[in-house]
Parts: structure tokens; sequence; C-alpha cells
């Protein structure tokens, strides 16, 4: 199966398919395509937020590091994803990191094209305002998640964000996922992950295959409590 290219994930974009054939080719030509190995920095905390962010092809975690070396995963961005919106309509720093789970092929839209879409397409501030209020949703049930759920419920809900149609276009039944990866997602480690797979499989959730997870409800992940 060929691997998708930024012509696929533009295909995908909701936002893409709104623009004008005009505006589609000014966008595509700015777009820059870079490769980034497994466990490599995408984006840096602190460095300006010069692009916005889109996912070709891979799996990336947005992370954030205290001074005392405790990480945190904020969310998991699949392929035919973007992010990092925030960052570059304030103009500011980014306020965490962003590392390639496994080799992945980042799509990077200068920030002036980003500006220029916004002064130029009333579908692109449609999409970006539905993009931020799925944010900010998602953000208040990852606090959630942290304070109330245990762990088998922290995986099922960390594979559910996975589904949000809104943020994560190219989500598909079959995740491409390690163990370890899902660990990462869900603040647990690999050993509690794959318990909790065990029995999420149990609850008919989910199949665990070699190297991905074939999601077969979807809501009932979202609504899991152990």
């Amino acid at each position: 199966m060929p691997m998708p290219n930024l012509d696929d994930m533009l295909a995908l974009s909701p936002w893409a398919g709104e623009l004008t054939p005009e505006q589609l080719a000014v966008v595509r030509a700015a777009i820059l395509e870079r490769n980034y190995g497994a466990g490599s920095f995408v984006c840096r905390k602190g460095e300006p937020a010069a692009m916005w962010v889109g996912v070709i092809d891979g799996l990336v975690k947005i992370n954030c590091f205290s001074d005392a070396g405790k990480s945190v995963t904020f969310a998991g961005v699949p392929a035919g994803s973007w992010f990092g919106e925030g960052s570059v309509l304030k103009g500011e720093a980014r306020r965490y990191d962003v590392i390639a789970l496994r080799a992945s092929r980042i799509a990077m839209m200068p920030q002036e094209t980003f500006h220029w879409l916004l002064d130029t397409s009333f579908a692109f501030n449609r999409f970006l305002l539905m993009q931020l209020n799925e944010r900010l949703s998602y953000f208040i049930g990852m606090v959630e998640q942290e304070r109330l759920l245990d762990p088998d419920a922290r995986v099922a809900r960390s594979l559910s964000s996975l589904f949000n149609h809104a943020l994560y276009p190219g989500a598909k039944p079959e995740v491409q996922i390690s163990q370890e990866e899902l660990g990462y997602l869900a603040g647990v480690s690999r050993q509690r992950a794959n318990q909790a797979l065990q029995t999420l499989e149990a609850a008919a959730l989910l199949k665990v295959n070699y190297g991905s997870i074939s999601i077969l409800d979807v809501d009932g992940l979202r609504k899991f409590c152990a």
C-alpha cells in the first residue's frame, strides 16, 4: 500500500476542500515537507511558532518536560491531522515539544500563508473556529482523564481520542500504534497498557493485532469506566 503524500492529506483536510483552485495552488506551493525519524523533535518548546504543522504520514506526540525532567503527553496526532494553530495565531513561542513516535513525514505551512488564508477565506476561518472549540473540549476531557480515571479507562480514552474526526479526519478503524506508543499517550507503562488492552479486548471494544489495534466500538471506548 503506497504511503500517503501531501496531496492525499490535503484531500482529507476539510478546509482545503473549501478553497478556490487559486487559493489551493498558493497553499500547495508554500507548504514544506520534512521527514523525521522515530524519537526526533519535530518542534521544540520555546521556538517561534512560524509554521502550522500537519502529519502526512506517521504519528507524533505533543509533549512537555518539567525542569525536574517529568514528562507529560498532551495528545497524539495521527496522519491526516493539523495542529499548532493557536500558537501561530498568537505569534508566540511554542509551549510544548512535538516528538515523532515513529518515522513521520510532516507538512509545514508558513505563518505568512496561514495568515493569508485567514484574510482571504471565510471557510478557513470557520474551520479554525471549530478546530479550536474541539481542542478546548479535548483538553477538558484530558484533565478529567488524568484526575478521575484508572489506567484501563485512560487507555480507552486515549484510543478513542484518535477518532475525533474534526481534529483527525484521517482516522481509520485499524490504528497503527504499538503498545509502547499507546502507553506514552495514556501516561502508563507499556506493560500496563498491555493489561488495559486485554481488558478492553475482553469487553469486545477492540482487537489487538501485531503492531496495530482494530477498533470495534469507538463509543464504547469513550464511555468505558472499569
